[in-house]
């Protein structure tokens, strides 16, 4: 499968009209690092009305996320790492426990690829084989980010560097190393609250790929 990002365009959003869009216009208000857009547009209700609409659209490109186990010694492995709009919403610290995760750029021929580089950089393991599980929308609300959720095994023995981030992009990864049943119960006790780590737990969870006691 091949992957380029997703910027919306005038054009695009003509392309992209169903029956019940029409008459889209885009404006981009920012264009730094991630492309925050307005969005006008008529919007067909259920009743057959038709309305105007303004939405404001958060183009974040998309991105992938691993959850890396041990059947062995029945563990995951997991990053903790400041967050700042965690921070800003209330997280005492800013830190969160997560799968590892990263966007996806516009030379990765596919989420798999992106992923493994991902994983060697923020945990130093060198992982061959990942299976994808899952592809979600992150925030669709206001955001384009489209995530693809993968698992794989891991060993001691693919460990090939210490991990950690990219110090270039001033990353400062701690690579955690837990039983699955303590990430479990981490997510009942409110400790692990980041949604694609949340779901790639419970995905292991439930398909049985370690074994878990409360």
């Amino acid at each position: 499968m091949t992957w380029q990002p997703h910027v919306m365009n005038n054009l695009i959003c003509e392309q992209l009209m169903t029956n019940r869009i029409k008459n889209i216009k885009r404006t981009v208000l920012s264009n730094k690092y991630f492309i925050l857009s307005q969005v006008n547009f008529n919007y067909q209700l259920k009743d057959g009305n038709w309305v105007e609409n303004t939405w404001e659209v958060l183009e974040r490109g998309n991105a992938a996320a691993a959850l890396l186990y041990n059947v062995s010694n029945q563990t995951v492995i997991l990053v903790k790492q400041f967050r700042l709009p965690a921070y800003m919403n209330g997280v005492e610290d800013g830190f969160l426990l997560e799968v590892p995760a990263g966007m996806l750029e516009s030379h990765d021929r596919s989420p798999e690829k992106a992923m493994k580089r991902e994983l060697l950089e923020e945990t130093g393991f060198n992982i061959s084989k990942l299976q994808m599980v899952l592809r979600a929308f992150a925030t669709p609300g206001g955001s384009t980010e489209f995530f693809s959720c993968f698992v794989g095994e891991y060993t001691s023995e693919m460990k090939i560097n210490e991990g950690g981030g990219l110090k270039t992009e001033n990353e400062d990864i701690e690579i955690v190393e837990i039983p699955f049943s303590e990430a479990i119960n981490r997510i009942a006790k409110g400790e692990i609250i980041d949604a694609k780590t949340i779901m790639l737990l419970q995905y292991a969870q439930i398909n049985n790929l370690l074994e878990w006691t409360n």
